[in-house]
């Protein structure tokens, strides 16, 4: 392997962020739809979903060769964090449940 140098690895770095952010805006859309549409806000907690989008996740992880327990501790923050923005358009739709 070549030595690419610091700033090179923080070029790639910042490049694969600005990916990830994009990604992340994509999934932000999808996630205000759902909330529109769920019936309360336990539909919008789903925690039998959560863990089915976790393993999910781990496999991809294991089948690219990601760290899975990195690949899970992120998606668990991101999924909460996605609650919390879907309970509050769902409560902005249907009112608070």
């Amino acid at each position: 392997m070549t030595d690419l140098g610091m700033e090179n690895v923080r070029a790639e770095i910042d490049e694969l962020d600005r990916h990830i952010v994009e990604l992340v805006s994509r999934r932000q859309h999808w996630v205000q739809e759902a909330g529109k549409l769920k019936t309360d806000r336990d539909d919008v907690r789903a925690p039998d979903r959560v863990e089915k989008v976790i393993s999910k996740v781990r496999a991809l992880a294991e089948a690219s060769g990601a760290s899975l327990d990195v690949v899970e501790r992120t998606y668990r923050a991101m999924i909460a964090a996605f609650i919390d923005l879907e309970l509050s358009v769902h409560e902005t739709y249907k009112g608070p449940s």
